[in-house]
């Protein structure tokens, strides 16, 4: 088990360092949105972001997650291509088709969203989402033959290219949102060009249909499941955008923005997740790894809550004054993601199981305590009703899944340690803001939380051993 976790990590940690040269290059990226973007600009890109995702969802048919679970299923190479071969040529008609739609419907959807014309910024966004569900769909080739160096460097070589392109069309040519949108699609078009011809052999011109019937079998499901999360992740900007204005979508977005640090390491983890997870054949094996992934990944998840929420209001500072009003939208935001994390981790035993039917009863469950909570809240607290909305919508939805997973694949999960991490980076952050404490001692209160734990009785005798040593 140790030798599993350690693989886990490794992987983990060079999907990471990938995420770190991204999310650097996005926190540095945001004085330039806010200095050649009104807030109104800003809200219009995170807008169309958010409905790309959601035709992502669609258009994927759930192709994407069984890809990962049929993969590991094949008993030899010559049935892996297969697979592979299936799932590319799918997501590539799939993704063309919703190309030609959203271009011939541009000028319709800029007028349902939108006062101005932002026709051309649509066509950009389709563009985009041609791009992204191809470019994915490529990588994630690396990522079930646990290559993460390969994948890491498509991806940096990608971040390179989207930022020059962005600081070129934004900050030389003067292109406004629509250079942001051509940017962030210029570097992924690029390098899954590149891709194309490095994977040329595993991607000839080889389809099964009896293959995709079952793969369809297992992914459809997960799709009213993945627009439930989406409901989750991205319904609130259009609520906000409805229900107060799109200036109010621009203030949110920043603390999402902040916020999403913790993404960092969320995005590394789920890189490397859905591969290890199912590689591991024996069942027993598989029960004891999964709790004590559960179990470390939500200590980290929490710490970095804790150290975001401690901090917002100097990270806020950095940007423009407009957006100060992001500060105490951190921290609830980053607590929502532990959830989401947590959720992530539990939900491998129903695709473990092939039992994904009732996902999407769970994850609607969450969207309809989000949506009922935005419209209880947003007309009167604005933003800040949106982000508490979101924490305690992903709460519901974990606790749902893990009842779920539990009936179909039952693991040991440290419930009484898990509750004890969550608990105690709770209490902190609302120590530190009930007290409006000054940054050295916000500082001070994120790196006490491992000693807080140790008095909370969180940690094995083997771990209060390993503590002393590196105390020591």
């Amino acid at each position: 088990m140790g030798n599993q976790l350690k693989r886990l990590a490794k992987h983990s940690v060079i999907y990471g360092l990938g995420g770190v040269v991204s999310r650097i290059l996005a926190v540095l990226l945001l004085p330039l949105y806010t200095a050649y973007l009104a807030p109104a600009d800003y809200g219009a890109i995170e807008l169309l972001i958010a409905g790309s995702a959601v035709l992502v969802t669609v258009l994927r048919a759930g192709i994407s997650s069984a890809f990962f679970r049929f993969y590991f299923d094949a008993d030899d190479p010559e049935s892996r291509v297969l697979v592979v071969r299936t799932a590319f040529w799918f997501t590539m008609a799939s993704a063309s088709a919703g190309l030609v739609a959203g271009l011939a419907l541009a000028a319709p959807i800029s007028d349902a969203l939108f006062a101005a014309d932002r026709t051309n910024l649509v066509r950009a966004a389709f563009v985009g989402l041609w791009a992204q569900m191809n470019y994915e769909q490529l990588t994630s080739l690396f990522r079930v033959e646990e290559r993460s160096l390969g994948f890491v460097a498509a991806s940096l070589t990608n971040i390179l290219l989207t930022v020059a392109a962005t600081v070129l069309l934004v900050v030389v040519l003067e292109r406004g949102a629509v250079g942001v949108i051509v940017g962030n699609f210029t570097g992924t078009l690029l390098v899954y060009l590149g891709l194309l011809g490095y994977r040329r052999y595993q991607l000839g011109f080889q389809f099964s249909r009896r293959l995709l019937r079952e793969m369809n079998r297992f992914g459809l499901p997960l799709v009213p499941s993945a627009l439930a999360l989406w409901l989750l992740n991205f319904s609130d900007r259009f609520l906000l955008n409805g229900l107060a204005d799109t200036g109010e979508v621009g203030v949110y977005s920043i603390a999402v923005r902040i916020a999403s640090a913790l993404m960092l390491l969320l995005v590394a983890f789920r890189m490397a997740w859905p591969a290890f997870a199912y590689s591991i054949s024996d069942d027993d094996e598989a029960r004891n790894t999964y709790s004590l992934v559960l179990t470390y990944l939500v200590y980290v998840a929490s710490w970095l809550a804790l150290t975001l929420g401690l901090l917002a209001p100097w990270l806020v500072r950095l940007l423009d004054p407009a957006y100060a009003r992001a500060s105490p939208l951190v921290a609830p935001l980053a607590f929502a993601t532990v959830a989401y994390a947590a959720y992530v981790v539990v939900s491998i035993g129903v695709g473990r199981a092939k039992q994904t039917q009732f996902n999407w009863v769970i994850t609607g469950a969450g969207a309809l305590v989000s949506v009922a909570l935005n419209l209880i809240l947003v007309p009167r607290y604005g933003a800040e009703g949106t982000a508490v909305a979101a924490v305690v919508a992903f709460t519901v939805m974990f606790c749902g899944m893990t009842v779920n997973s539990q009936r179909v694949f039952r693991v040991p999960y440290q419930w009484r340690r898990v509750l004890t991490l969550v608990g105690v980076a709770v209490g902190l952050t609302l120590l530190g803001k009930t007290l409006e404490v000054p940054l050295a001692l916000a500082i001070a209160l994120a790196a006490s939380y491992p000693l807080v734990l140790l008095a909370a009785g969180f940690y094995a005798p083997l771990e209060r051993a390993r503590l002393r040593r590196v105390l020591g």
